[in-house]
């Protein structure tokens, strides 16, 4: 990694490079978490699953992605980045491949939600925050906006094509595809992602000469970190409106959209191949959203941002279940609306918990954020299941989750009014 950064360091800061790095690996991550929901049809056909009984695996995976979050920050924290993200990452691949022999919902449960959800908890948003606070001083919103659009560039590269494979030649093709991206990522972490910017002889992006290097991590145990920065921070009434915000966000995202959406639109007569690249439209447009929402952190209140971040989302939500009926302004206006908006909220949300909890508390209680973000998802993929399987439609879930959307907007401007930054380290 030395000769890397010698050779590249007088062009440009490593730090974009360890960014990339990251990018990709969140990317593979996205791919692996969207895989479910082009498989749902395909596995209930196959094996006669219900769509409640699919819906279990996949909202243990989401749940167990954001409760592993605060976990894997703190394990970065005390192991160190390349070797936490390594172990996810070979983790995450044989989970997937395992799957490939699965023919009973447990064995669906134990590969995609235990060892998959947990796997990717490590490889997702708190991997962003650590990175982005450990080598960015500047344009931290911009970086933390690019890496959370990996997210959408990752359905945009694979649900086409899974959905593709999956209609011609089935669903295990689909999951072997999938460990294989896991597998191309290894050796760029190992070879290419330092951990810090001094083991390459640099500062962090846009950091004073004269401040202070970071040069070690921490003894401490990594449960001892994650469940004592909860414990100091749920004692701040901010910690909870950004939980309770960040709930919504996954209940409305992940949890409903990401999960349903290709079920939905075979309800009103649409195949797999067009709900996934319906999907991936999103996609593009959230590529756009997200990044332009990571300057926009830079610049503008974070709590303004949010409020028409959800206020946006609740109602296009709300206008989903009319959009199938409208031929031109029905499913693109729905997904460029919403596909702007999709994770639109994360760098705001990343800026606020940086602001109010300090900068190396922040990825930890980011973590804490994070899986009340994934635990809103599991309510919502599980929940949508069961009331289609009941209703027969997916209406009355797409308005529970647009309501809540717009309760989140009010809730948001409550977030950090103080303008205090309170430090939660334990020697503080």
């Amino acid at each position: 990694m030395n000769w890397a950064a010698k050779r590249i360091g007088g062009r440009f800061h490593y730090g974009w490079l360890a960014a990339a790095v990251v990018f990709l690996v969140l990317l593979a991550a996205a791919g692996t978490r969207a895989t479910p929901s082009v498989m749902m049809v395909p596995l209930e056909h196959e094996f006669g699953w219900s769509r409640a009984t699919i819906s279990l695996a996949i909202s243990v995976n989401i749940a167990l992605y954001g409760l592993t979050g605060p976990f894997a920050a703190a394990a970065m924290q005390r192991f160190g980045v390349r070797p936490t993200v390594l172990a996810a990452l070979a983790v995450m691949a044989g989970g997937v491949a395992l799957s490939s022999m699965m023919t009973a919902p447990w064995q669906m449960v134990l590969s995609w939600g235990v060892m998959v959800g947990g796997a990717t908890g490590v490889a997702a948003l708190t991997l962003g925050a650590t990175v982005v606070n450990r080598w960015f001083v500047e344009r931290r919103g911009f970086v933390m906006g690019i890496l959370t659009a990996s997210s959408a560039t990752g359905q945009l590269v694979f649900l086409p094509m899974l959905a593709s494979v999956a209609q011609h030649h089935g669903w295990r093709p689909v999951v072997m595809i999938v460990a294989a991206a896991a597998v191309i990522v290894l050796p760029l972490v190992f070879f290419l992602l330092p951990e810090r910017p001094a083991d390459v002889a640099l500062r962090p992006y846009g950091a004073a000469p004269d401040a202070p290097v970071a040069t070690a991590g921490t003894t401490q145990n990594p449960l001892a970190i994650a469940f004592g920065t909860l414990a100091r921070a749920s004692g701040k009434r901010d910690f909870w409106l950004l939980f309770f915000s960040f709930f919504v966000c996954g209940a409305s995202t992940n949890g409903y959209i990401g999960t349903h959406l290709i079920a939905m639109c075979g309800d009103y007569g649409m195949t797999e191949v067009q709900g996934a690249s319906l999907l991936a439209a999103m996609g593009i447009f959230d590529l756009v959203g997200t990044t332009l929402s990571g300057w926009l952190s830079d610049r503008f209140n974070s709590r303004t941002l949010l409020f028409w971040y959800y206020g946006l989302r609740g109602l296009s939500l709300i206008y989903l279940p009319h959009a199938f009926g409208v031929q031109f302004f029905g499913l693109p206006l729905f997904a460029m609306f919403y596909g702007l908006d999709w994770i639109a909220t994360v760098p705001p949300t990343v800026r606020l918990t940086t602001d109010v909890f300090g900068k190396d508390s922040a990825p930890v209680v980011f973590g804490w954020i994070v899986a009340g973000h994934q635990l809103g998802a599991a309510f919502a993929a599980f929940g949508a299941g069961v009331l289609r399987a009941d209703l027969g439609t997916y209406t009355v879930a797409s308005t529970i989750s647009g309501g809540l959307c717009l309760v989140a907007a009010i809730v948001v401007l409550r977030i950090h009014r103080r303008g205090l930054v309170r430090d939660l380290s334990p020697a503080a």
